[in-house]
């Protein structure tokens, strides 16, 4: 689902319905070190996810160009996205500016080959010799963790990558099964790195931030969390605002957002420029009222156990 636009969408729900919203103006975005690395990121960071639904590679120059101005540092991004488009976009957008910019990439092999292919695809494509963190890609099977952990498998290409300089971080990411997450974790304790989906609704149903976030807190990895909105649909029932604040309000250290707009990147940049901790009864509030819209229709990319004769779906799936 597209977010739809806001006029002053940030200002939702705070009595202000009809008021302009303030400009944004750059800088002035707060920033957190990104876990272990030293590394100091804006708590927002530009996604490249949804560049597909753009008109074309030109659009989406500028809107990166112009998340940079104001101030944003941290660009998210994949092989797979928009068949390497998205990679093309950030390369030439970010090219010249390269050494002001944290820049993330991901691979869905599962092999050696398979990743180092993607490593040496998304270099050209990003117009740099070295990405700031390469992401073992949307790990959703138990099988796959096997896959990437056997003999010739992929987690050699991100030692050797990073080992080479041509990472400086590496990290895996999913938003299927927080179980899958927690066996990558268990398998391996060197990432630098871990991203997840978390949002109001997410701890009502097969939780990432139940299950894997206290985990990753713990070994002081780097958190970076997605799908903020879920996917546009929370927006039915919360604002950008209460949507971007609760995520924030977790233990993170970063945030991608999948602008596709200038108006969407300038709300959720006041929002960022204006943000003040949640209080405990305000994030309960929250969660209350997105936990009405929790489960598979919600979060269509996590796996469906409502489907599964016999189990709860309030409680942790512990298959496969």
């Amino acid at each position: 689902m597209r977010r739809r636009i806001f006029v002053g969408g940030a200002l939702a729900g705070l009595g202000a319905a009809h008021a302009s919203p303030p400009k944004a103006k750059a800088g002035g975005i707060p920033m957190r070190t990104f876990g272990k690395t030293g590394v100091r990121l804006t708590v927002i960071g530009q996604a490249g996810g949804r560049f597909p639904l753009l008109t074309g590679q030109a659009e989406g120059r500028a809107l990166v160009r112009h998340a940079y101005e104001m101030g944003i540092n941290y660009f998210d991004n994949a092989h797979v996205y928009w068949e390497g488009r998205s990679e093309q976009v950030y390369g030439d957008a970010l090219s010249d500016v390269r050494k002001n910019v944290f820049i993330t990439t991901k691979s869905m092999g599962r092999t050696r080959k398979e990743a180092e292919d993607d490593l040496h695809a998304s270099l050209r494509n990003l117009k740099t010799d070295y990405v700031d963190l390469w992401q073992i890609h949307g790990v959703s099977e138990m099988e796959e963790v096997d896959r990437i952990f056997s003999p010739g498998g992929a987690i050699e290409a991100f030692e050797a990558a990073r080992k080479a300089g041509k990472c400086r971080f590496i990290g895996f990411t999913g938003h299927r099964d927080p179980h899958v997450h927690l066996a990558m974790l268990k398998r391996y304790d060197k990432y630098d790195s871990i991203l997840m989906p978390l949002h109001a609704a997410d701890p009502a149903y097969l939780s990432f931030e139940k299950l894997v976030l206290p985990v990753a807190v713990e070994r002081g990895m780097a958190i970076q969390g997605m799908k903020n909105f879920a996917n546009a649909k929370l927006l039915a029932n919360l604002s950008v605002r209460e949507c971007l604040s609760y995520v924030l309000s977790l233990p993170v250290h970063a945030t991608a957002i999948g602008s596709t707009t200038i108006g969407q990147l300038e709300d959720d940049i006041r929002v960022a420029q204006n943000f003040k901790p949640l209080a405990a009864d305000e994030v309960a509030s929250i969660r209350k009222r997105a936990a009405r819209m929790k489960g598979p229709g919600l979060e269509d990319w996590k796996r469906n156990v409502e489907a599964r004769a016999g189990l709860d779906p309030r409680q942790p799936y512990r298959g496969a």
